[in-house]
């Protein structure tokens, strides 16, 4: 049984930063992705960020480039969202996928097991 777990979130103030991790678990594969997608009140879900654990290759949708960094960290054995300069915008439930097609962020069908989500508010 593939379970993804995620942690990190909170509440911030613009301009703060937070790190969100995922942790994989229950799967054997060593060739798919792990992508980060969130999901704001009233809006689609959006892909954030995805990295291939097999070549390393990282994603970041426009919104976040320049201040997002999706990375593994082999300390943790986790896959970590490093979030910076947060803008009220990024508020939203964020939530960790694997996908074994190694699908891309436009592609979130593909992404066949998630966590629970992790809410990262940005206020003022």
């Amino acid at each position: 049984q593939v379970r993804l777990v995620e942690s990190g979130g909170g509440s911030v103030q613009p301009g703060g930063s937070l790190r969100l991790s995922c942790a994989a678990s229950g799967h054997a594969l060593d060739d798919y992705t792990i992508g980060w997608f969130r999901e704001a009140p009233g809006k689609a879900r959006e892909g954030v960020s995805c990295v291939s654990i097999k070549d390393g290759s990282t994603y970041y949708a426009d919104s976040v480039k320049g201040r997002f960094t999706i990375f593994r960290n082999n300390a943790e054995n986790t896959v970590d969202l490093q979030m910076n300069s947060l803008k009220l915008e990024d508020t939203a439930v964020y939530y960790c996928a694997l996908s074994p097609y190694n699908s891309m962020l436009d592609d979130p069908a593909g992404y066949d097991y998630w966590g629970q989500g992790t809410q990262v508010t940005v206020s003022s």
